[in-house]
Order: structure tokens, then sequence, then C-alpha cells
């Protein structure tokens, strides 16, 4: 027996060792598998690169391990292709923060080459962080496929279908109201928005004293721009005022001309169930204006302050001036009411900015435009029908229903930002005349008389590509050729809506084809108690300190375990340190089997009752795992491994090798038998361990663990028929 099945399993000494096999074997790499015409693929969400990977991040790597290990054990060539994301506004973001705060300097005062060139510094350390995070956690992929949403392929792959886009008038620049973040100074997506609950004021008030209406807001200072008061069509009420105009002379310094319109999304029964429309300053009131033709008036600009009024709110920020606007209408007793209550702030999650929504000339993708070469569909159709034909799969199916919701109110999808990190938008106006634009992959030939857009690209629009940017195109290779489309995209259901929606979107638009057949959804990790991991709670796990103090295997096993598709999961060092002492109850387990066996044992033909129950057991388990019920498979196999065969195989072993005769050989063999298959079952779950143990176990003609093939039940469904 090996020396070091004597010693305590010791997965700091083994997983480092381990890992650089595998590398130095080639296997990760498809190219190195026998060739079939299996083919298994997977993009890795790319994780994004303003930091360290967190315990979501380690699920993600967990469940696609198992699928990768699992499927190359079946012998499918498989890839499964690593990445990371530049996540333009968090990694900016991030850095702007911290030139501040060492320096006291903004990116104005650097300039953007020099500000860039500190974010693309920052952004190389942490992808080297990530990327030895990744490979701790046994992550089996194609280092040499690797790929980075804002390296040179990837921007060739953004400006060719940001130009097919162009010529085919799916971009548009307009002016549309957008998330305006005063803080960051830029548009911000739906996704960056975080939505803080607090405590606000319900204002009731009319205009003036002859207006017929009173209102209810909590944003007063924007009543300066109202152009209208929405009524519901059906309330009473109003009825007599619908379509009459009013002017008043003076609201707080501003002269308004309010007109009364009926629309049915007034709730009749909220406030006094009447609106002022601000089409300048909110979403809907915009969609209102559109409707009802009412004009637009901006009195708040990108720095959150009022650009229309006296010297009382003029320039002011609008905090500032909302309280002086409510002075002004209680000294005209104008104020009917104040009454406090609970309201989402919506704030942007990198720099905790209060978002407003401005009006502002930016490029737009039209989701609504019917696309000649594709039966005039439209982009909202090539993203609704792949899941209406069962094309695409959402696993869980649940999901579905909430991404058709999303597609059908889905609007044009805003795609530039006014920040510097990121893909430049490939458009150059010229110098002696603006309006006169050139749209290209490469800047014009006679660039000084030209000048680009200062703005930069929406990372999804960049991350909408990584299927088959990452696989070569906008060339026609092989490798797209071969594993395009990919088999799943496994990523947590928060992103159901800006990444994958946007992946079918341009998948379908370029390629005309899907990006993935299945959709694996996973849910946000917790603590133990419940609560959602955070800095501010310090209840934070780092993968890597679990690694370091239980081992990757572990680690692995305590994420997996319990954890459905689409559900939320809990973890703590007691789940993960219970499955540290399974990783040791497999190493003993060894160290007793190869004890009481020898050679000859592992490498016979067996038929045992033992081998027959282990089987169908096998059966049930790979039903499991072609059907994605991971969680599943690994609690069978914990619980076979543990109870089953050291519970009570092993002791019942003991007994037969105390009393000897004719049983002890049968029973050898098939203790050989029946862990070998084991540990093939378990690696995909557990690789570092497995690993460890299989280069000792004397099986003739063995490969790496990683390349064994998945054990047949062929004989559990030979029983069944008979």
């Amino acid at each position: 027996m090996n020396e070091r099945l004597l010693k305590p399993y010791d997965p700091k000494e083994t997983e480092k060792k381990i890992y650089k096999l595998w590398e130095e074997s080639g296997f990760f790499n498809p190219d190195n598998l026998p060739n079939t015409k299996q083919i298994f693929s997977i993009v890795m969400p790319p994780p994004n690169v303003t930091g360290v990977l967190h315990m979501g991040h380690a699920l993600m790597i967990t469940i696609e391990d198992i699928m990768i290990r699992y499927k190359r054990m079946c012998g499918f060539k498989t890839l499964w292709l690593p990445g990371t994301d530049h996540a333009a506004i968090a990694t900016q973001s991030r850095v702007e923060g911290e030139i501040k705060k060492k320096e006291g300097k903004s990116r104005y005062d650097l300039g953007r080459d020099e500000m860039l060139k500190r974010i693309n510094e920052f952004a190389k350390n942490s992808h080297d962080t990530i990327v030895s995070q990744i490979k701790v956690m046994g992550a089996s992929c194609d280092w040499s496929r690797e790929a980075f949403t804002l390296d040179e392929k990837r921007n060739i792959a953004v400006n060719t279908i940001f130009k097919k886009m162009y010529d085919d008038e799916l971009i548009y620049r307009g002016n549309r109201i957008v998330n305006w973040d005063p803080k960051g100074q830029t548009v911000i997506s739906d996704d960056e928005i975080v939505y803080k609950e607090q405590k606000a004021k319900l204002y009731t008030f009319k205009y003036n004293k002859d207006f017929p209406i009173s209102i209810s807001t909590t944003r007063p200072e924007t009543k300066v721009g109202d152009t209208a008061v929405a009524v519901h069509p059906e309330d009473e009420r109003y009825q007599k005022y619908i379509g009459k105009t009013y002017t008043v002379e003076d609201f707080c310094g501003v002269k308004l001309e309010i007109k009364i319109i009926a629309d049915k999304s007034v709730e009749k029964d909220f406030g006094t169930g009447a609106l002022g429309v601000t089409p300048a300053h909110s979403q809907i009131d915009a969609d209102m204006a559109i409707s009802h033709n009412l004009p637009t008036v901006q009195v708040i600009n990108e720095f959150a302050k009022m650009t229309v009024g006296d010297e009382r709110i003029l320039n002011k920020k609008t905090t500032e001036a909302r309280e002086i606007i409510i002075e002004w209408l209680k000294t005209n007793n104008l104020l009917e009411k104040e009454e406090e209550i609970a309201q989402n702030i919506s704030t942007a999650e990198r720099t905790g900015g209060i978002i407003e929504p401005l009006p502002k000339l930016q490029w737009f993708i039209d989701v609504n435009k019917p696309i000649k070469e594709r039966n005039n569909k439209t982009l909202k159709d090539l993203m609704r029908e792949p899941f209406e034909k069962k094309e695409i799969q959402i696993i869980p199916d649940y999901f579905s229903k909430t991404y058709f919701h999303w597609i059908e109110n889905l609007r044009d999808w805003c795609i530039s930002r006014q920040i510097w990190y990121g893909h430049r938008i490939p458009v150059w106006y010229k110098k002696e005349n603006s309006e006169e634009i050139f749209v290209d992959i490469n800047p014009p030939k006679d660039a000084e008389n030209w000048e680009q857009d200062p703005d930069t690209l929406d990372t999804w629009f960049s991350s909408g590509l990584w299927t088959f940017s990452t696989l070569g195109w906008p060339e026609k290779t092989k490798d797209l050729k071969t594993y395009h489309p990919t088999d799943v995209l496994e990523t947590g259901y928060e992103i159901l809506f800006f990444w994958i929606a946007r992946m079918v979107l341009m998948t379908e638009y370029a390629l005309g084809e899907i990006p993935f057949k299945k959709v694996f959804l996973h849910g946000t990790v917790r603590d133990g108690q419940g609560r959602k991991m955070s800095k501010s709670l310090g209840n934070g796990i780092d993968p890597l300190d679990i690694a370091n103090k239980f081992g990757a295997d572990a680690g692995r096993m305590a994420l997996i375990v319990g954890t459905a598709p689409g559900t939320d999961s809990r973890i703590d060092e007691n789940k993960i340190r219970g499955y540290k002492n399974f990783d040791n109850k497999i190493w003993n387990i060894t160290r007793f089997v190869l004890e009481n066996t020898n050679e000859d044992n592992f490498n016979k033909n067996v038929e045992a009752d033992i081998t027959k129950e282990f089987k169908k057991i096998l059966e049930d388990i790979t039903s499991d795992m072609e059907n994605y019920r991971f969680h599943l498979a690994s609690e069978k196999i914990y619980q076979y491994v543990w109870h089953r065969f050291a519970d009570e195989i092993i002791e019942e072993t003991k007994e037969i090798i105390k009393n000897g005769g004719e049983k002890l050989e049968e029973r050898k063999n098939a203790l050989a038998s029946t862990w070998t298959d084991c540990l093939k079952i378990l690696h995909p779950f557990i690789p570092f361990v497995t690993e460890e143990i299989w280069s000792m176990m004397p099986v003739k003609g063995k490969k790496l663990l990683m390349v064994e093939k998945w054990p047949s039940f062929a004989d559990a469904a030979d029983e069944q028929t008979k």
C-alpha cells in the first residue's frame, strides 16, 4: 500500500500538485482529447475584474466543473472556455475612488490616457488574482482559449456588430430618458441600480389657488417641469376638467402651462388620483407625453441642479430646491397635506449616487424595428422565439414566465456610457461639420479631420457576444463551427434579463442561431442564518480561505449538496467542515480497501450482489447527472459512500475477512470493483482527493481519473428486463 495513505489526507499538500498535473496533461484542451462527434461546450460567465471571487463565483465554478468533468468522462470532446469581464463602470469607479482617496485627484486631473493606464494596471492585477482563485477551486477549463471582454479580438467583434447593426438601422442616436448617475457622471443600466428603502414625505398641494386639482408627489422640485396633470378617464371627480389647459403664472418663480389629460395608467385610489406629469424627468411621464403630444421641459441638469426658476432655486441642488419649494407652498397656503411614507430610492450601485431620470442624446438599439434579413422579425422576436419553440430550455422552467414578461416590456436599449474605460464607440464626427458622421470598424483614413465619439459602450453590449466572439467570430473559425451553439449557459438567476437575454439577441442577430441550448440558473449563496453575504454584516466567506482551511473539495461539496437550481442556499464553516470529514472518510476507505485487496482484485470482471446493487444506484445517479440534478446526485453519492459502503459493506467485509472461507475472494473483487467505480462518480464533485487516490490504485492501463470512462450501469438495466 502507498505510504501516503498511512498519513492523514492533507489537501494543502495535494491540491496544488494535482492541478499542476492536470494542466501539464493537456486534457483541459479538447484538442488533446479523442476525436468524437460528441461535443459538449460551455463558456464561463466572465467574473468582473474588480477584485476577488466570492462564494457565488465558487458555486458557479463548482457547477460548471461538475458538468465538464462528467461529460469528459462520458467520452465527449469538452470545451470549457474561461475569461474575465472588464466591467467598465465597476472597474473605473473602483480605481477612481482609490485615486481620489490616495492622491485627491479626479479622472479629469489625470487625463484620459493616464486614467486608462491606471485602470489597465488594476485590471491586470485583478485578473491574475481571479485566475489563481479559479484554479484553486479545481476548474478544468481550457486556459489556452482564455478571453477578456476588452481584448483586441473582442474589440474587433464589438466594432463589427456595431457597424452591422448601424447599417441595418437598428442602432440610432436619439434624445431619450435614461438613468443618469450625477455622482458617476454617466448613464447606467437598470442592472446597475440598487433600490434603497427610506422614509420620505408625500406632499399634496395645488399649483396655485385657482388650479382645480390637487396633486401628490415626493419630489416637488420636479413640478416646475410639469406640462400636464393626468387623471383616470373614468374618475368622475375630474371629468369636467379633462382636455382643458390652465396657465400657472407663478409656481415658485416659474410659469407653467398645465393640460389636464386622461390616462388609464393613473391609479384613482393613490393620493388624490391625479398626477403631475414631468416628461423630462420620468420614464412613465415621458411615455404619457408621447401618447398625449405634450411638451417636454428639462429642469434638472447632469449635476442634479435646477436649471429654471429665479434666484431662489436656480442652480440649487435638487434637495435644496425641494425644501425651498415646500416653504413657498406653505407661505402661499397651497400645501394641503404632508405625510411620511416608505419609498424606494434608485441609487447607482457603484457610486451610491441618486439616479436622476434625464433626457439625454445617446446611442440606442431599436428592439422593435423589423429586420429584413430576418423575415421582418424584430430583435424582441429573436429573443422570444427560441424559448417559445423550446430551442432553449431554462432550468428551472418557472423562470420562463418571468423572461417572457420582461421581453414584452422591453424598451430600446441605451448602449452608450460617459466613462473612459471600455470599448470606444466606433463613430467619428467631422470636425468642420459635426452633423457628418463616419461609422466603421476602423477609423477614417483622414483621421485628423475627424473626432471620435468620446463615449464607450455598455459592458452588456460586449458580453452579449461572449459565446461566439470567444470562438473567433467574425472569422469563420473551426472552433466556431465545432463548439457553437454551446450546450449550457450556467449563471445566477439575477442576470437572466441583463445578460442572458442580450446574448440571445446578439447571437440570433449575428449568426442566426441560438447561443446555448440550456440555461442553468443558480441562486444566491447565503450565510448559515440565511442572510445575504455582505461587507457590512461581516459574514462573507472567502473561497480561498475555505480552500486553505478545509480544502477545495470540501467547499465544493458544501456548495452543491442540497442546492437545487434557481434556489438560494446556505453555507457556513460547520457545513464545510462536515465535508472535510467526508474527504477523510474517503481517504480511510481507500486505505482499508488497499490493505485488504491486491492488484488481481482490481482487474477482474465482477458479478456480485454488491456490484449489482451499486449498478442500480449508479443508474439513478447518472440520470440525475444527465438531467442537471447535481444537488441530488451529490447527495446520493455521499449517502452511498458513507452510510452504505463505509458503515455497512466495510463492516460486513471485516467479518468476512475474520471468518475467511469461499466468500472472501468474491468480496475482495466486489470491494475493489465497486470502490473503483465510486471514485469515478465522486470525481466531478471532489476532483482533487479522488485524483490523488486514483494515482495509488493498482488498476491496469489506467489514465488520469479526469479522463477515465464514467462507469456503465448496463448490468443493472439487464437485471430489470429479466
